[in-house]
């Protein structure tokens, strides 16, 4: 199982009085130097992808006037955002529970006019009002795209690629991508007679798999046997292209059945084509739980994870709550998640290496920091401090302070006319040994041939 980086507070019903303002607030996350080092080459690592499609980075705001983004929030969003006064105008200010409504107020009202379409990415937290004990996380670290100003297939697969290769260039293998469409039950809803309220309710339970709770919403309302069967079926349809030929009967000659299998049908064969087939189902009973998405959906699965990394989808008419509709598509990706996901992470990388210590006394810091910075140009990290080098005593000093960081080696600077360096490097856990002098140019490689390639 896969190390979990993120630090989230856990609180009791009940928290002693001596602790409970001792706790920060449940749900939220702290992240120590070695998680925050991870998000941030994480982070890194897919912003060079979102770069080379085309993506601009976009910062939303941490708190907006509530009456303004409602608009744009779902009712659990509603339910579930968190809300506090602005001092200086009386006006209700709400902390950001959904970036792509964000997006959307902050594309309608200011960037309309731009050249179609537009490439957004993000990197920011939500934060969301839960339950203590809902096993749910209330700051949430998400990673995101938006491709707005179209409503092609081919963008619906543009963004998927998207997806697919940030996913792919981070290691996961293991994953399934669930492609959907609400138009797909929600013209069986219609077609069967539900009444709105019954419509909404059937929807949520198809989107958790509540089949007897589905049941018994049909039932409640008398719905013909035979759409009742079909509508009872098919959240229960996911695969490939047998899932697509199985809609295809269901729609007969029903337009509204019909268009979106054929928008699932392009999508889907658009990546096939680009050679992400394996990644890919077909689920017909796949919804998001955002009420603004109204074409094409998906969710991401990783084996093992038990809960979703993340999703999207079309909203075609999100930001005409703000001003003039703009078709749009896109996804956010849970960062906590994706960790707790990645296989194995990319041990390749320098930075994950140990750091290295630089010691010399005050007088040759100049070349401690030249020998410093050598280092780092060859993608080691580097910690630098004064203090003396030599004499057995100061010598166990460096041994105890590096044990006690993780430190694999102390690069010290001789007491000599030229820059020559030794370093005393851990041969396991309770041994050290003493290098010859080195020159300044030798420490790079020495320093991989005999400290990290025992690693």
């Amino acid at each position: 199982m896969a190390r979990r980086v993120f630090s989230r507070t856990e609180t009791s019903d009940q928290p002693s009085r001596r602790l409970s303002k001792a706790l920060i607030p449940s749900g939220m996350a702290t992240l120590l130097p070695e998680a925050a080092q991870r998000v941030r080459l994480l982070e890194q690592a897919m912003f060079e992808n979102f770069i080379k499609w085309g993506y601009q980075e976009i910062i939303p705001p941490t708190f907006e006037y509530f009456d303004v983004l409602a608009a744009g929030l779902s009712s659990k969003a509603l339910e579930t955002c968190y809300k506090f006064a602005d001092w200086s105008t009386g006006r209700i200010l709400v902390l950001r529970p959904d970036v792509t409504a964000q997006i959307a107020r902050m594309v309608a009202m200011g960037l309309a006019g731009q050249t179609l379409p537009i490439r957004l990415c993000y990197r920011t937290t939500v934060f969301r009002s839960e339950p203590v004990h809902a096993g749910r996380e209330r700051e949430i670290f998400q990673v995101g795209a938006e491709l707005i100003g179209s409503d092609t297939p081919v963008m619906d697969a543009e963004i998927l690629a998207l997806l697919l290769e940030l996913l792919r260039g981070l290691g996961l293998e293991a994953f399934k991508v669930s492609l959907g469409h609400v138009g797909f039950y929600q013209a069986l809803l219609e077609k069967s007679g539900l009444s709105a309220q019954g419509q909404q309710q059937a929807k949520m339970a198809a989107a958790h798999k509540d089949l007897p709770k589905l049941e018994a919403i049909l039932r409640a309302e008398g719905i013909d046997s035979k759409i009742a069967h079909t509508i009872l079926e098919t959240p229960d349809r996911y695969g490939r292209e047998e899932v697509l030929s199985w809609g295809r009967r269901v729609a007969g000659n029903n337009r509204a059945l019909i268009e979106p299998i054929e928008r699932l049908d392009m999508v889907y064969h658009l990546l096939k084509q680009a050679g992400f087939q394996d990644h890919l189902l077909i689920d017909l009973g796949e919804f998001r739980g955002f009420e603004y998405y109204d074409g094409l959906v998906f969710d991401v699965f990783a084996e093992g994870l038990g809960c979703e990394l993340g999703g999207g989808g079309r909203y075609n008419h999100l930001i005409g709550r703000f001003g003039r509709d703009l078709p749009s598509t896109g996804f956010a990706l849970d960062v906590d998640r994706l960790f707790r996901a990645r296989q194995a992470l990319v041990t390749q990388e320098q930075n994950d290496l140990p750091p290295v210590l630089v010691v010399s006394s005050i007088a040759q810091y100049g070349v401690a920091f030249k020998v410093s910075q050598l280092l780092r140009a060859q993608g080691l990290t580097v910690l630098q401090e004064q203090g003396a080098t030599h004499g057995a005593a100061h010598r166990e000093r460096l041994r105890h302070r590096a044990r006690q960081a993780g430190i694999p080696a102390v690069i010290c600077l001789a007491a000599k006319a030229s820059p020559q360096t030794f370093v005393l490097n851990a041969t396991d856990e309770n041994s050290w040994e003493r290098s010859p002098y080195l020159a300044v140019h030798e420490l790079p490689s020495w320093l991989h041939r005999h400290v990290y390639a025992r690693s």
